[in-house]
């Protein structure tokens, strides 16, 4: 029976038409991470799992796709276990008949058996059985003591807590099974990178990459177990222009797109903080944050209630009102965050970088860009330390966030290179994808199909049209030959389904004067050209 194809949920796949309008956007955002001075880099799309486990919280832990161990591992344990546990059961026959004969002090008794029995020290089972029979001595002891009980009796009374103790715990058992795993994201294999090649790296080091990664979540519109990632960080350099610059990048990004309407919502994490410190609430930074970030989806009522519900105090949260109300102009809301933040070192630290990105982005203007001062983005909070950066698609899109990103003073740090600070952004494909397709922004140049597709009539004809294909594909004609030589209506059909513009005829007549019939499929005319009228024709 045949077996029904299929394609593993989450995964997509993607037809040529599909394919050249992704390529259309990763070419925009290549282009532009290398006008800004960022060199690409290439990381394996496996990693060990100890570079990625425990890097993404207990949530992100469980989204991983872990890779089994080629080879026959599971039999492998099943051995080392079975080994293990015969090794065991004799140690124990010995250890009973040697306490038995002995006047000797318990725990004497089982390090003189274990130093002389055939478990080398260097073994962790060896370690493992002392703590075992140490931990139950009282229970030796009473078998031991008492004639009624045989070796097959200890034997039995051991076997469950010998079986627990042998047997591998989870994180062992993971390495056994798995020792690699698909990466999760582009951050943690760079910072992986940094510090691995330190040595070899000029900082301040601007690096990008665009490739897939994997997540195993729950498949949903627009969500994705395997998707593309478009990444540029700059770390070893806490300098302010670098979000400057990575403003001018969206900007740039979205510019060439014609993507008009975009908003970069931006934030500092000092701010949260201060605001935090000054309503008393520094101990709960997370569920404020999290609770102030739905003040647009819920309202500032139930905002308010999810605050108290979660031990925020009434007086700390009337010193929030001014906040509920922020708006107006970059510059008015940094004023009204001066007053509310005058208590804070941190806060006003916030406010300071922030003003000197936004007077520094005023003077040099943004072209379809808009700036906008957000204190309720909270993006990332755990991993960003000073700017935060989300962007909006125009509002006439419902769609979430097509980009973000942020300062992190310790990137390095989770492999021991600690200090190194950072800021990066990143582009989400898919969804700047669904955009362009929803505006019907994508160039209808797009997707460059083949241009002239030549008749076949026989073997002299397509030889001699071979010919000129090939001047034409020199040329930067995408060209080709049909084929077969089949019915002149199943050549033609081909040639309209496929949307090719033009097609030609090389028969007899053709050949003898050395020219070629030119058709134009839309319009249906058709005359007789040289080579290089035909090239000009068709470019």
């Amino acid at each position: 029976m045949a077996q029904k194809p299929s394609i593993p949920k989450g995964t997509r796949d993607f037809n040529p038409e599909q394919v050249a309008k992704r390529h259309y956007i990763f070419n925009t955002i290549r282009d532009a991470f290398e006008t800004f001075g960022f060199q690409p880099i290439e990381t394996p799309s496996f990693e060990n799992s100890e570079t990625l486990m425990g890097k993404y919280g207990d949530e992100g832990d469980r989204l991983i796709f872990k890779i089994l161990n080629s080879g026959d591992f599971m039999n492998v344990l099943n051995r080392d276990r079975s080994k293990n546990f015969l090794a065991a059961n004799e140690f124990l026959k010995f250890f009973n008949q040697f306490i038995k004969d002995t006047n000797k002090d318990y725990e004497d008794n089982l390090n003189y058996c274990l130093e002389r029995y055939y478990y080398p020290k260097a073994n962790k089972n060896h370690e493992r059985l002392k703590r075992l029979m140490l931990r139950e001595k009282n229970n030796f002891i009473e078998i031991v003591s008492d004639d009624n009980y045989s070796n097959e009796d200890l034997i039995r009374i051991f076997i469950m807590s010998f079986h627990l103790e042998f047997s591998f715990d989870s994180k062992e058992l993971s390495n056994r099974i798995s020792e690699k795993a698909l990466r999760y994201d582009l951050t943690v294999p760079f910072a992986r990178y940094v510090v691995q090649h330190q040595n070899e790296i000029e900082f301040p080091f601007k690096r990008y990459q665009i490739q897939p990664v994997w997540r195993a979540d729950r498949p949903q519109k627009g969500r994705f177990r395997e998707f593309y990632q478009c990444d540029a960080d700059v770390v070893g350099s806490d300098s302010l222009w670098q979000e400057v610059e990575f403003l001018q990048l969206y900007d740039t990004v979205f510019s060439s797109l014609k993507l008009e309407g975009v908003t970069i919502k931006i934030n500092n994490r000092k701010i949260l903080s201060g605001i935090a410190e000054v309503i008393g609430a520094s101990d709960k930074l997370i569920d404020f944050t999290v609770s102030l970030d739905k003040l647009d989806k819920i309202g500032e009522e139930k905002v308010k209630e999810e605050m108290l519900s979660k031990g925020i105090s009434e007086t700390g949260i009337s010193k929030l009102q001014p906040l509920f109300s922020l708006s107006g102009s970059f510059e008015s809301q940094i004023e009204s965050l001066k007053t509310i933040l005058s208590t804070s070192e941190d806060g006003l630290k916030g406010i300071e970088e922030l003003a000197f990105i936004n007077s520094a982005i005023s003077e040099l203007g943004l072209s379809s860009t808009t700036l906008q001062l957000d204190v309720t983005l909270a993006r990332g909070l755990n991993y960003y330390t000073g700017a935060i950066f989300e962007v909006a698609a125009p509002k006439d899109v419902k769609i979430g966030s097509i980009g973000g990103g942020g300062r992190y003073d310790d990137l390095t740090g989770i492999f021991g290179m600690p200090n190194m600070s950072g800021v990066g952004i990143s582009f989400g494909l898919d969804r700047i994808y669904l955009v362009l397709e929803e505006l019907n922004l994508f160039p209808k140049t797009v997707n460059k199909n083949v241009e002239v597709l030549f008749i076949n009539f026989g073997n002299k004809e397509a030889l001699f049209s071979l010919k000129a294909i090939k001047t034409l594909r020199e040329a930067g004609v995408n060209a080709e030959i049909y084929p077969d030589a089949a019915k002149m209506k199943k050549q033609m059909s081909h040639a309209n389904r496929r949307s090719i513009p033009f097609v030609v005829l090389v028969g007899e007549d053709e050949m003898d004067s050395n020219t070629y019939t030119l058709k134009e499929m839309i319009s249906g005319e058709q005359y007789k050209v040289s080579l290089e009228d035909l090239i000009s024709k068709v470019k």
